[in-house]
């Protein structure tokens, strides 16, 4: 496949004030170092064999989760792709209950039967990773409808990348929210390539907004480099749940390949590093700098945490134990 460009203007790098306390926006750059390092050691873990399966990597869009869930109310219930170790991490889960996950390990979130792509927890209202493209679209809807129902004050927001847009469970969940309006929040991570095909060969419409409110409900675009557009456009966004769905677009990028069996054929070298000057974390640490909230000694230490716990999260998978063979069966049918 000949190398492809996505054809987008790319603004110039986030910059400015970060309009939010210190506390706050360190905690906001955690985040997104507690994602990038986590995801790195995974992709060094898959290389040596210890991680299995399929396995896609958020590095590049990291202010995306970080940006959005914190604009969310801990009762709210999340729905995420295949691409949601960052949602699962913000949301609360340990990352040691990821990493076992990924190890395939009984002390994973699912009991690792899930892997990467099934991330679970119950306690976060975190109702899953999905293999499929789209397929949270109708589980979000559901999970609205019974909100609803049940007259819980309660959003459900699904995460879902640019690829889903082109299948039918897209349109049936916008349609079905819209016209019963459900307390949806659907969140389009737009990175511009549905694995390895960019949006403009994929839609004959590439304005995912005009889709949105084509289903007569709001839409809303973030700059998803910019944790600060993506938390205020979330927020946004949440305050007007209330008189049915709402849509936001996140424009961002992903460094890696689509998945790690991905040989990434299909986009210039060059356009990638480009878009690293737009980088999340490097960005929004050169803002907390300027400002005077953030030092280099202080970035260090937060990036050594990080590091920390990432290490003992490998150290916890490592000492796991594997499902017995007598229980592989189990939950899986019913006499």
């Amino acid at each position: 496949m000949s190398a492809q460009v996505a054809q987008v203007e790319l603004a110039p790098p986030p910059s400015g004030p970060v309009p939010y306390p210190r506390e706050f926006s360190i905690q906001l750059l955690t985040d997104m170092v507690r994602i990038r390092r986590l995801e790195e050691k995974c992709a060094e873990l898959y290389g040596a064999g210890k991680i299995r399966g399929f396995l896609h990597l958020y590095i590049g869009e990291e202010a995306v989760a970080a940006g959005a869930l914190p604009a969310l109310a801990p009762g709210d219930n999340v729905v995420a792709t295949y691409r949601e170790h960052g949602h699962a991490l913000v949301r609360g889960m340990s990352m040691n209950a990821i990493m076992a996950e990924m190890y395939g390990k009984r002390e994973g979130c699912a009991r690792g039967r899930g892997g990467s792509m099934h991330l679970f927890d119950s306690a976060t209202r975190l109702y899953g990773g999905n293999a499929i493209v789209g397929g949270g679209l109708p589980l979000a809807t559901g999970l609205a409808l019974a909100a609803r129902m049940q007259h819980e004050d309660r959003v459900t927001a699904c995460f879902f990348g640019d690829g889903a847009v082109a299948e039918g469970a897209f349109h049936e969940s916008l349609n079905l929210a819209a016209l019963w309006k459900l307390p949806v929040l659907f969140c389009c991570e737009n990175n511009l390539y549905g694995m390895g095909t960019a949006i403009e060969r994929a839609e004959s419409q590439t304005d995912l907004c005009a889709k949105a409110r084509s289903y007569d409900m709001p839409a809303l675009s973030a700059d998803g480099m910019d944790i600060v557009s993506a938390y205020e456009t979330t927020k946004e966004a949440v305050a007007m749940i209330g008189q049915g769905p709402v849509f936001v677009e996140y424009r961002t990028y992903r460094y890696r390949a689509h998945s790690m069996f991905d040989a990434e054929l299909y986009r210039q070298k060059a356009e990638v590093e480009e878009w690293k000057t737009r980088g999340p974390i490097h960005t929004f640490t050169a803002r907390l700098k300027a400002e005077g909230k953030l030092t280099e000694e202080e970035f260090l230490a937060l990036d050594a945490r990080a590091a920390a716990e990432v290490a003992a999260a490998v150290a916890f998978a490592e000492a796991g134990t594997w499902e017995p063979v007598e229980d592989l069966l189990k939950d899986v049918h019913t006499p």
